[in-house]
C-alpha cells in the first residue's frame, strides 16, 4: 500500500522515520511529509506554540500539497497526534482514500463528511488526557455516521505519544503491540487493480 505518514505537533522527529522504515520493511511504500520545513522540538509547549502560529489553514494546506501527487492510486492516510488529526481531514476529504490508521489522536468531523466504507483504526492510550472518554464516543458515532469502518484499539497505562522512544510517554509493550495490529490491518486492505507499485523508483519527502 501507499500510506501518507504524517508526524506530530512534535515535528519529524526520528521515531516517524523509524514507523516508516518499519512499514517499508513490510512491502509498503511511505511518505512522510515535513509540514514543518526542518522544524523540531523538544517540549510540546514550544510545539504548540509554534503549531499555532502556524495555523491549521496552512498546516493542512501543506499536507494536501504533500499528498496530492501520489493520491491518484489511492492512499492510506496514517499520523501521530496532531498528525492523526491531519490524516483524518485528508482521509474525510479523498474519495480514493483506501484507509485511515489514527495513532494517539483524532479530528473533529464535518456533519456532511462522507467516508462510505473506509477502513478506519485508532490506536490511542487510556486513559489519555488529550482524547477524553466523552470525546471518543462522539467520535466514534460520527465517523460512523459519515460511514467509515472504524475499530479502536486501546492500551491502559500508556502515555499519550506511547509509540516515540524519544519522549517520556514511551510504552514499549504498548507500542510494539500497535504495530503488530496496524501491519495486519494494511495487510487486509484490498489494493487496487494493477501492480502495487508504478514502476519509477520510490522517492521520500
Amino acid at each position: 500500500m501507499d500510506i501518507m505518514l504524517f508526524h506530530s505537533v512534535y515535528g519529524l522527529r526520528p521515531a516517524v522515520r523509524a514507523a516508516a522504515a518499519r512499514l517499508e520493511g513490510a512491502g509498503h511504500r511511505v511518505w512522510t511529509p515535513d509540514l514543518y520545513e526542518g522544524r523540531t522540538f523538544d517540549t510540546v509547549e514550544e510545539a504548540r506554540v509554534f503549531k499555532d502560529e502556524l495555523g491549521r489553514d496552512e498546516l493542512l494546506r501543506r499536507a494536501v500539497t504533500a499528498a496530492a501527487p501520489h493520491s491518484e492510486g489511492g492512499l492510506v492516510y496514517a499520523g501521530l497526534s496532531l498528525g492523526a488529526s491531519v490524516a483524518q481531514n485528508l482521509a474525510l476529504g479523498d474519495e480514493r482514500a483506501r484507509g485511515l490508521v489514527l495513532l494517539h489522536g483524532t479530528s473533529d468531523i464535518a456533519p456532511n463528511a462522507t467516508a462510505d466504507g473506509l477502513p478506519v483504526q485508532l490506536h490511542i492510550a487510556d486513559p489519555d488526557a488529550f482524547e477524553p472518554h466523552d470525546w471518543q464516543t462522539a467520535w466514534y458515532l460520527g465517523m460512523g455516521r459519515a460511514g467509515a469502518d472504524v475499530e479502536v484499539h486501546r492500551y491502559p497505562g500508556a502515555g499519550h505519544l506511547y509509540t516515540d522512544p524519544g519522549l517520556p510517554d514511551w510504552d514499549e509493550e504498548a507500542a510494539e503491540q500497535t504495530w503488530r495490529v496496524v501491519l495486519a490491518f494494511l495487510d487486509e486492505l484490498v489494493l487496487p487493480d494493477g501492480p502495487a507499485f508504478p514502476d519509477e523508483p520510490a522517492e521520500r519527502d
